[in-house]
């Protein structure tokens, strides 16, 4: 490990940075680095500015990915390197707007219903009744869920944030029976090592298999069940602000875009026309 690589993750640890933030921030410096084909410390304004547009025209990457180097390369040279030039020269770009992919309650339970593995199927009833990021639902452990307050401990979820979700009667009996039949010790879903969750990579698996089993989209991911999760909510009547609260949304712009996919909500609106005598 170079003597700079080090340092950057030293910094990124200093300020808090989530392991998973550090080795995405350290594979976009050394994918930038290695186009190049020089070290970041040797490279500039231009060289940065020559890179964004590579990601842009070539690489074509994803909004998300884009925004993911220029905070990662910002960091480095207005951190970890001290540059005063690193603010204006790294613009953001205009984030594209696109509506999540919402099931509607009976694909939902066809879903579920399509997944074999009772352990998986558990897993992702689980994220569609808390509305728990994938990530977060790995981390669960037993003692996070509380009976008597009819609540659900979510530890450090995005930002480093602890928050608490509403404890489903329905989840709470499911979960029990799950507990009677697997008796999981710390973690609430273990992998083969007790110690350590179920890998990303199987449930991603059982999910991909469940979707063509139901026959739904390939865009229905794991991230969909919290998606719907939000929407049902909405369409149900919940204020929006308390949603925000339960998915951990830092703004509630981020969970307003729900607004636009509850079809109940717009199924409901008069129309103008409707009210003309």
């Amino acid at each position: 490990m170079t003597p700079l690589r080090q340092r950057y993750l030293e910094d990124l640890q200093l300020r808090n940075y989530s392991p998973k933030t550090q080795q995405l921030y350290v594979e976009c410096v050394s994918l930038f680095a290695r186009h190049f084909n020089r070290s970041p410390e040797l490279l500039g304004p231009e060289e940065i500015r020559t890179y964004q547009l590579f990601l842009i025209h070539e690489k074509q990457v994803s909004w998300s990915r884009f925004n993911q180097t220029v905070c990662a390369l910002r960091f480095l040279y207005a951190t970890t390197l001290a540059k005063d030039w690193i603010i204006k020269h790294l613009p953001f770009p205009r984030k594209e707007t696109r509506l999540p992919v919402i099931l509607a309650r009976a694909q939902v339970s066809t879903l579920l219903e399509s997944i074999s593995n009772p352990r998986h199927r558990m897993f992702f009833t689980t994220i569609y009744a808390t509305g728990l990021r994938l990530s977060e639902a790995r981390r669960l452990e037993v003692a996070d869920i509380d009976s008597a307050r009819m609540t659900v401990r979510v530890r450090q979820g995005k930002g480093r944030k602890d928050r608490y979700v509403m404890l489903s009667p329905r989840l709470l009996d499911l979960l029990r029976q799950y507990w009677k039949a697997y008796r999981p010790a710390r973690l609430l879903f273990p992998g083969l090592n007790p110690e350590r969750p179920l890998a990303e990579r199987t449930l991603q698996e059982a999910l991909r298999e469940a979707r063509q089993k139901a026959g739904l989209s390939p865009q229905v991911t794991a991230h969909t069940l919290r998606h719907c999760f939000a929407s049902h909510l909405l369409q149900a009547g919940v204020n929006v602000r308390v949603i925000q609260l339960l998915l951990g949304h830092a703004s509630l712009k981020t969970t307003a875009r729900y607004t636009h996919v509850a079809d109940t909500a717009l199924a409901q609106t008069v129309s103008p026309l409707d009210l003309l005598p």
